[in-house]
Order: C-alpha cells, then structure tokens, then sequence
C-alpha cells in the first residue's frame, strides 16, 4: 500500500518534464494570431498521457497550453487527475492545475488541494486534503494549508496539518513528513504512545538511518516520565550474498525515586546482542570455490539484568524472559566425508551477583568422520573427537576430550523383513585440570576414562494398503551389553559420586559421564494414512528393561506418543511417561486443537513431578483465535500455572482491518521476571490496553501497538 503515493506523484513529475511534442484532437477548431481555440471532446496526447477538457486554448508562440472545463488526464488506465483548469507552459516548464485533484485507480489514494503548481523541481499544493478513503465519506483524512514536494528526494511536507477521523479532529501537528520513495531512506518511523500510572507517559520516536543499501540502523529513543529514560536500536547489514547480521543494544536509567520505591537490584539497565549468519565463509573471505559448506553462526548476548528485555518495547507481553542467557558462535566446515568444527559457549545466570564461577565452554573443537562402509555396506564406522576448554574466572577449569569410535555390522534375513545389526561403542574421555587453590581446596588430578559396550539390534516395519487407508507398522528391540570399563585420576575417584548431593557440585561440574547397564529396549510404531496420504494416526510406545533376568532387575518409564487427527479440523497429541515404580505418570503433555472456518483453537496441559525431590509442574495454556469476515478479527490467550497458583498470561482483543485503516484494541496481562537489590527473584503482573491504529498506506501494519495504557501493577514474589 505504500507504493500508491509515490507514484501518484511521479505521474505528475513525469506529465511536466515530458517532451514538448503535443498533438491535439477536437471537434472544432480555430486559429488566430497564433492562438488556437479548440471546442467539442478535447483529447491532448502528451508524451504517454492523455487530456481531456471540454474547450483548450494552444498559444504556439509562448507555448501555453490552457484547458477548460471538466478536464482529465490519465495513464494507461492507472491514473487520473481531474479539475476544472489546468495550464501548461511548455517553455518554461511551469505547470498549473486548478483545483487540483489526483487519483491512482489502483490503490484508491487521492490527494486534493486548491491549486498545484510545479516550478524549479518542486510540487506547490495549495490548501488541501489527503487520504487513502472513499473521497465521498473519508473514514480518515488529514488536512493541510500547504504542501509541497520534492521530484528528486520524492519527499513530502504538509504544513498546519489535522487528522481527521471522520469528521472529528483527533490531532493537530504544525508538520507532517513523510517520504513518497518505496526505497529504504532515512527519517523518522511511527511513534509509540503510552500510560502508566506506576511509569506515567510513555513515548517512542523511531529514527531510521539507511544510507547505503546494504545497512541501515535505527534509534528508538524512549521515555516514561515518571520512571527514566533511554534508548535502543539496532544496526543491520548484508555484508556478501551469504551472509548477514544484526547488532541490538540499549540503554535505560531509572529515576531514583522509582529505582528506590521498587527496590530494584540496578539504576541502569543496559544489553547489547548480535547475530550473524554466513553460510559460504570461505567464499566471502578467501573467495575459495569448492563444493564443501563453510557456516559460520554467531548469537551473543549480554546484559546485566532482565529489565533490559522488558523496556525494550512498552509491550512486555511480547518479551522472552528468562534467567539464563546463553552466547553462542559456530563456525564448521562440511563435506562428504569430514566434518570440522569450533564452537563457543557462555552463560550467564542473571539471578547472580557475579558470574566468575560460572562455567563456560571456550571453546570446543570437534572432528567427526562420517559413516564409512565396507564388506558391500554390511560393515559401517565412523570416528569422532572433541575437545572441550572448560574455563571460569574463579574456580577450578580442565580441557575435557572425548572419542568416539562405533562400529556396526548389519544385515538383513528373510527376503528383507528382519533388520538386525550388532553395535561396538567405543568411547574415552580425558581431563587435564587446573586447580585453583585460592577458591576451592579441592584438587582434581588428571585422569581419563575408557568404555564399551555392545548393542544387538533386531527390527521390521510392514506396510499394508487398505481401500481407505495405508496401515504402517514397526516393531525393534535392542539389547545393551555392558563391556569393559578402565579409569584413572579424577574419575578412579569419583567412580560413584553422588551428583544429587549439593556437596559434590564441585565434582560434578566435571563428571558429566552416565553409567552403561545392561538394558533391553523396545520400540513399537504405527501409522494410518488416508488415501490423499494425509497422516492420521502416529502413536509410538518405547520402555527400557534394565539387567533384565537379573534379581535386581527394574522396568523402565513406559514412554507413549499419539498423534491422532479426529477430523479434517481437529486434532489431539499427547506424550507420557508412566512410572512402574509408583505407578503414576511422570509426565503427561496434552494438546488438542481445532482449525477450520476460521477458528483456530488449542488448549494444552503441561504435568512433570520428580519422585525424588517431590516437585511438581503443572502448566495449562489456551488460545482462541477467530476471523469473522475480510474485516474482523479476534483473539483471545489465558496461560495459568496450576502448581503455583499463579496466571502467568492474559489476553483477549480484536482487530478491524479495512482497505485504507486498521483499528484494534486488546487487553493484556504478562507476568514478567524482574531482579531486587536482594537478588531474589521477583516477578511483576503487567497489565495494559493496547490500540492499534493504522492509517494506510501512509502508516505500515506492523507487529507494535500505535498506544499502549498500562494499569496498576502487582508485584509478587
């Protein structure tokens, strides 16, 4: 919808720098001193455009060209400009058209103004009205004393400007400007409003910054009067056809009464994150050609608490909060045959008051073979190693290095119906540690690890065609043997280290390593398609016996996986585990949704109790979304934590959508996260009403709020 204005006004830039050429077609005509008067269905071809007047006047000599009464001008059916005079002085590139109204037959934008003059570059309306509305009853226009606009930068000033909505003045602003281009240019983006009781008044102001094609930034200054004031933004940028990146930052300095009232844990709150993105690195840095793949990813963020998420926009509802950050940086290279690879890992708890104990994987370097055959694909192998730099500020660190080294023989019996394939795992670990004796007194030594064990593999998997439907089944089952086991150092002496207990987190930030038991697994699957080959039916059953045949023998979590579509537009999945030893699920996730005739619903459950520590989690979620015609729109969303007794998120809203506006209202409740001076944990009920309003096209729909009322908060700890 934006493009509509700036071509109207190209149309006019190119009617007055179009040639000088002119041909005439009337009923009548007649000529006089060098005047010629032309009467009866006047039709002037001008370049590409097409005139049309009731009478005309041609002065040959000066070269003016005066049209009268009912006049037209049109282009290939797109545009239409009428009034009742318009003069054209070919010589001096003056243009004159009284009054002056502009059509684009596409998107229905008009512009309507006393007098349009174009002279030395510059468009001059007098005195007029835009909108993107019907013109007989507008639901939107804004008014203006005068206008003008510049062909070259095809910017548009509108000066003593009131915004209409319908006949009501809504807002008055002594200068509106906006660009006509439909390429990326600087200036200014839509505004934010706001009201809080507890923050007061709350403004944005985006600044768009897009000097060059390939970045452009933007600044979005905020305020709330009653709590402080800061600023965030954003540098993107496309630096080769493989790759691309984004810098987000911010600042915001909280008022000290505010930051004193709320006993916050910081004045300040401040963030910086990147991501970047090349997926042909040795192309774009060494204009290397090859057919391997070469990525590099990098996503890092660093804050120093999480307010620097929730005043990023004065819609919390739309942040993802959580206690722990995690900075991250891949760069690999691919083949068919070889995989190399570096990675870098750091975390940051924001519930801590330091980070220096915190452990961080800087970096971890990995080379992996890719499965290789031999004896006509019956014998399969493959090879991997990594190494892994376990580093903090304060406390002790090591470089952990693992191997990997399986190998599986296969085959198949009875014409391909039984799949059975034995499996050697081979793996070792090594850790060279560097105590720290002023942190800790504990004194880790060197050690490594060494293991194996077999699997022995048996599986098969029928299909079956029905009239209606395609039945699919598969049945496997895997024994574990355990093998041999040789260590030394730091894991001899933590061979049966018990992680539960909090005085071995020391110990166990390093011994990551789970014990092999011999197990028999077993796998059932099925699944029904109908005869359009749209899945119905998937449902998976899978439980581990664990030293089976032995006295100490123990059955496993009986895992259960459905997916079932009911109809064309419902549907239900669910996925439990079920604990033989108490005899009650473990787990439990249920979903059923509903889409169809516009309605699209989904109401999930969320259960998890750990047996030991006795903790529960019990999480409900529901959304409703309905689309009642082309024009109205509603929604409704309510998440509720039923082991806390806490909603945790509210929202309900509609939104009317039309050819030249949107309006939508919506309620929202969000509890947040925030951080105290004490470093507990605290969150916070966000309640607001939000309005969306979008005058089209000279405002773009976008996913923010035009004005956002927050209510009285709750805090709760």
């Amino acid at each position: 919808m934006q493009k509509a204005l700036p071509l109207l006004f190209l149309f006019v830039s190119l009617l007055f720098a179009a040639p000088n050429k002119i041909e005439i077609f009337a009923g009548s005509m007649q000529s006089q001193n060098g005047i010629v008067t032309l009467k009866d269905d006047i039709v002037v071809l001008y370049g590409e455009y097409i005139l049309v007047a009731k009478e005309a006047k041609y002065n040959k000599n000066r070269e003016i060209l005066e049209l009268f009464g009912g006049v037209k001008i049109s282009s290939k059916e797109k545009y239409k400009i009428l009034g009742n005079y318009a003069k054209l002085n070919l010589k001096d590139k003056k243009r004159i058209f009284e009054p002056f109204y502009m059509l684009d037959m596409r998107s229905k934008v008009w512009l309507n103004g006393d007098k349009g003059c174009d002279e030395k570059g510059y468009i001059n309306i007098s005195k007029g009205v835009i909108s993107g509305c019907n013109p007989k009853d507008p639901l939107w226009q804004i008014e203006f004393s005068s206008s003008d606009y510049n062909k070259k930068t095809k910017w548009l000033n509108l000066y003593n400007t009131v915004l209409y909505i319908y006949d009501i003045p809504v807002l008055y602003t002594p200068y509106f400007g906006y660009s006509l281009d439909t390429t990326r240019r600087t200036g200014l983006l839509t505004p934010s409003f706001g009201y809080s009781s507890n923050e007061g008044i709350y403004f944005e102001q985006p600044f768009y910054i897009a000097e060059q094609n390939w970045w452009d930034m933007e600044f979005k200054p905020q305020i709330r009067t009653n709590r402080g004031r800061g600023i965030y933004g954003s540098f993107r940028f496309v630096d080769s056809k493989y790759s691309k990146g984004k810098l987000n930052f911010g600042y915001f300095k909280e008022k000290d009464t505010y930051f004193q009232e709320n006993n916050l844990a910081n004045q300040k709150h401040y963030g910086v994150d990147f991501h970047y993105t090349n997926t042909n690195v040795f192309k774009s840095f060494f204009d290397f050609n090859t057919d391997t793949q070469s990525v590099l990813y990098i996503d890092t963020t660093n804050m120093n608490d999480v307010d620097y998420i929730n005043l990023a926009t004065n819609d919390s509802s739309k942040n993802i909060t959580s206690s722990q950050t995690i900075s991250r940086a891949n760069l690999f290279f691919n083949s068919d045959k070889n995989y190399l690879a570096t990675y870098l890992k750091y975390y940051v708890d924001l519930n801590k008051a330091s980070n220096a104990n915190t452990i961080q994987q800087l970096p971890s370097l990995q080379y992996h073979r890719y499965l290789d055959t031999l004896l006509q694909d019956h014998l399969l192998y493959n090879f991997d190693i990594k190494s892994t730099y376990l580093y903090r500020k304060e406390g002790t660190t090591a470089i952990q290095t693992d191997l990997s080294i399986p190998i599986k023989l296969q085959t198949s019996l009875f014409n391909e119906y039984l799949n059975i394939s034995l499996d050697a795992y081979n793996y070792a670990q090594y850790s060279k540690f560097q105590n720290d004796p002023t942190i800790s007194s504990k004194n880790f030594q060197n050690g490594y690890y060494l293991r194996n064990y077999d699997q022995l593999s048996l599986s098969t998997q029928l299909t079956k065609p029905y009239s209606n439907f395609v039945h699919t089944i598969g049945f496997s089952s895997s024994y574990i043997k355990k093998g041999g086991e040789q260590s030394s150092g730091f894991y001899k002496e933590n061979k049966d280290i018990d992680c539960k207990d909090p005085n071995n987190s020391e110990e166990c930030s390093f011994y990551k390593l789970s014990g092999v038991q011999e197990a028999l697994m077993v796998d059932f699957n099925q699944y029904l398609f109908n005869s359009k080959g749209k899945e119905i039916l998937y449902h998976r059953l899978s439980d581990i016996i664990t030293d089976p045949g032995k006295g100490n023998s123990s059955v496993g979590e009986l895992e259960s996986e459905l997916n079932l579509a009911l109809t064309d537009h419902i549907s239900y999945y669910n996925d439990s585990l079920y604990n033989f030893t108490y005899h009650l699920f473990s787990k439990q996730f249920n979903k059923i949704s509903f889409n169809g005739y516009g309605l699209n619903i989904a109401l999930s459950h969320f259960y998890k109790k750990n047996f030991t520590s006795s903790t529960k989690t019990s999480y409900a979620t529901s959304s409703i979304q309905y689309r009642y015609n082309n024009h109205y729109s509603y929604k409704a969303i309510y998440d509720y934590d039923l082991e806390l007794k806490v909603k945790k998120r509210a929202e309900v809203g509609f939104l009317y959508q039309k050819r030249c506006w949107n309006f939508g209202l919506r309620y929202a409740e969000n509890n947040r996260p925030i951080l105290t001076k004490d470093q507990k944990a605290s969150s916070v009920y966000d309640r607001y009403i939000y309005f969306t309003i979008v005058l089209k096209p000279i405002m773009k729909p976008t996913a923010s709020d035009f004005f956002g009322l927050r209510l009285p908060k709750t805090l709760r700890n």
